[in-house]
This record gives structure tokens, sequence and C-alpha cells, in this order.
């Protein structure tokens, strides 16, 4: 079972973001980088399918040199080889840039079966996995909770809205993964010390054919970012006991915030 795992490096999600000078970016030289917290189901997940089928897992993902860093922990943890596609042009696509980015390199390349995270926790809009599955004209399993593998298909429980669906396609076929999955597991320290001698590819865009004619200008133009409004300060209801302080919690529900 030939895998290819797609992997975003993020900023960690207790990070404190600022918006730069420009108004249309984040400040970053203060971030801490980590593996996008979907992924990691991802990357456990194909290490599981490996163990159970064999074959190798691939760590496929498209930013700046900073994203080696999330390629050798997903290694430390136990996939066989990293490909970053590390272009100047990267930094600058969106999700549907990214996406023809990641299936161009994938076609290069075998696979059987295409592991995500469902979303990134920086830009969170669901789109690139989706969008590889399409250039590359394969079936999409999004937010799987489940799956098993047998007779040359998988069999993926995927989440709904109000409960859960059971889908079957063949291969190769790329799925998403949802919370409920699985643990991702630590990276151990020999793990970490065998990561630093697989091998980890760096490819530009013309080593994976790519044009910039063929990946053309984003679709979608950051005019301006702001931080989100401070919340007000919490009213605390105090009173003689729970009677009491249950009326003066109506009342200001009533008269102060007017939701009753």
């Amino acid at each position: 079972m030939e895998i290819i795992v797609l992997l975003k490096q993020v900023p960690a999600t207790e990070s404190l973001i600022t918006v730069a000078g420009d108004g249309t970016s984040i400040k970053t030289d203060d971030l801490k980088w980590v593996i996008n917290p979907y992924d990691e189901f991802a990357v456990e997940e194909a290490l599981k399918i490996k163990k159970a089928h064999g074959g190798t897992v691939t760590i496929l993902s498209a930013g700046s040199d900073k994203a080696v860093d999330a390629i050798r922990t997903a290694l430390a943890m136990g996939a066989d080889k990293g490909i970053l596609i590390n272009d100047p042009l990267v930094m600058d696509c969106d999700a549907l840039g990214v996406a023809r980015i990641l299936s161009a390199a994938i076609q290069s390349n075998p696979f059987d079966l295409i592991i995500a995270g469902m979303r990134a926790v920086d830009d969170d809009n669901y789109q690139v996995a989706p969008a590889v599955a399409e250039f590359l004209k394969i079936p999409h399993i999004s937010m799987v909770i489940k799956e098993d593998i047998s007779d040359g298909k998988i069999i993926c429980q995927r989440t709904v809205e109000g409960g859960t669906i059971t889908v079957e396609a063949g291969f190769p076929v790329l799925f998403t993964t949802q919370r409920g999955l699985n643990e991702p597991r630590y990276a151990s320290l020999p793990g970490i010390m065998k990561a630093k001698k697989k091998p980890l590819e760096k490819k530009s865009l013309a080593d994976i054919g790519l044009s910039p004619a063929e990946l053309g200008k984003p679709k979608i133009t950051i005019l301006s970012m702001s931080p989100p409004p401070e919340r007000k300060a919490g009213k605390m209801i105090e009173g003689e006991d729970a009677v009491e302080m249950a009326k003066k919690l109506v009342k200001a529900l009533k008269d102060e915030a007017k939701v009753l």
C-alpha cells in the first residue's frame, strides 16, 4: 500500500497571533510552528494502515524551508520519506493553487491512498484536499472517523450533521481525517534520531513539471486583516443564596443583555 499524507505546517494554537505592518498578513518571527493537528491524525492513520497492509508512507508538503521541521516530525513518528515543494510562488498561493501544486507533485509518485486533515487550523477553508482529489480525478471521502480496508476497497464512516454515514470506495482514493479517528503518537527519541537519516527531497515547481502559467494567479486576495473585537468583561452575579442569584440573573438577562 503506497500512502501519501498531505501535511501543512501551521502556527501552534496557543500562539499569540498579531497582524503584520502590511495589514494583510500576520507576524511570524516569534511564532511556534507545528504540524496541523488534523494532519497528525492523517499521519497516525497512515502508519496504522502501513502496519496492517505493508507499503510506505510519504509525507508531502508545500511551503517554506521551515516546513522541513514538520516533515521531520512526521518522519520521526514513523513515516518513510518526505517531499517539500519549496518555491517562492508557493507562498502567494490560495487553496486552489496549493492543491494544484500538490496534485502535480503526486502524479510523479505511485500511490494507492492519500490521507489529509479535513482542514488546516490557520486558513480553516476545507478546500485543499478535495481539490487535490478533483485534480487527480479520484474519489474523495471527507471527515472520516473510522476506516477499514479489505478486498481491494476501503469502507469509511464519516460524520454528517446529526450522525454518521458509511461510504465505500475503490483505490486510488483520498480521505480526510476527523477528530475521533485515532490518537496520534508522540515521536520517540529513537524515532527522532532515525528521522535525520530518512530521505527528504526539496523540489521546485519546475521539478514537478508545473509552470507559473499552469499554476495561475490566486483567485482569492486578502484585502485586510484585523484582530477580533475585544470581549466585554464578564459580570459576576452575587447574592445570599441560589434563589436570589437566579432572580438577579434573570433580571440582568432581561434588562441588560435583552435576551429574554
